[in-house]
């Protein structure tokens, strides 16, 4: 009886749980927010560009594009420079016009495509989480698998 009690307890308890990893998510992008605003865009760039851990931690990292849709700072460098707009997700989705929209519009808030997870291999779930500070996007997104796994 306990652990049907404890089941149900938990059950209902999981929409009042936000995954750690968007917190996590939210936290990273909110802190590029600050670095950029005490140290400058330049210094996060070269922080997020070298992979520095305060800004990569694995499948969780922090990116950075402007206003026009061109990445200015990610820790796959070969992404600098370029315009992803219309790079589709594995649904065929243009989800960063879906960020470049929220950074533009509101400021903030979440986007959800499909993408390759290089931790897996496989093409899963992700979210990710655009925060407007200035004149750029930063970027900070988790797979959804990995996120509903942590809770």
């Amino acid at each position: 009886m306990r652990a049907v009690l404890a089941v149900i307890l938990f059950s209902l308890a999981q929409p009042l749980l936000a995954s750690p990893n968007q917190r996590e998510a939210v936290a990273l992008a909110v802190k590029g927010a600050r670095y950029l605003q005490e140290h400058g865009k330049a210094a996060l760039i070269a922080s997020i560009n070298r992979k520095d851990p305060a800004f990569n931690q694995g499948t969780l990292y922090l990116a950075m594009r402007d206003l026009n849709g061109i990445t200015i700072a990610h820790p796959t460098t070969a992404l600098i420079g370029k315009d992803l707009l219309d790079v589709p997700d594995a649904d065929g989705k243009l989800f960063r016009y879906e960020m470049l929209a929220l950074a533009r519009g509101k400021g903030s808030g979440w986007v959800d495509y499909k993408f390759l997870n290089p931790r897996t291999g496989k093409v899963e779930a992700k979210t990710t989480y655009v925060l407007r500070v200035e004149d750029v996007a930063l970027e900070a997104g988790v797979y959804k698998q990995e996120a509903s796994a942590t809770r």
